[in-house]
């Protein structure tokens, strides 16, 4: 299993628009857009952060050469969050893991956190893999279950 991460190319968005409109990776994720299935949205979303240079890091996740996801460092400096989204095929693969890893290999500065809903057992275990260790919880209303959701805080110091 080769896993391997470059910049997001314009070609990888209708993958990614597929993979995030799949309704049980939606539920499982629970923490994303309202509209989750508008792709006027998604794209305006994804011109939006890919052209204002900034600290933010966006990478495709590729499996042996396919487009199998994305991963990412976002937000303002003290803040900064990890995210990922990885289609729901490859699930239990270790591609998730593998693709944070690499990531965090890329990008040293710390601290960075990450959430993830507080039932996500899969997500947890990929970011405690990778060193993150929980910090807190939080409560907040998840579209993608249209309902208030528990969700885990994690952070990786060092």
């Amino acid at each position: 299993m080769d896993v391997a991460l470059r910049p997001v190319h314009d070609s990888d968005l209708p993958v990614f628009f597929r993979q995030r409109t799949d309704p049980e990776s939606v539920r499982m994720a629970a923490f994303g857009p309202e509209e989750y299935a508008d792709r006027d949205r998604f794209d305006a979303h994804w011109a939006r952060i890919r052209a204002v240079p900034s600290s933010d890091v966006l990478r495709t996740v590729l499996l042996d050469g396919d487009v199998v996801g994305s991963v990412a460092v976002y937000g303002p400096p003290q803040e900064r969050e990890v995210t990922y989204w990885i289609d729901r095929y490859y699930w239990g693969r270790g591609v998730a893991t593998a693709a944070l890893r690499a990531l965090l290999g890329e990008v040293s500065e710390r601290p960075l956190r990450a959430r993830a809903a507080a039932d996500n057992a899969g997500s947890r275990r990929v970011l405690e893999k990778c060193g993150f260790r929980l910090v807190g919880r939080d409560r907040g209303f998840a579209h993608g279950r249209g309902e208030e959701t528990e969700e885990v805080v994690l952070r990786l110091d060092a």
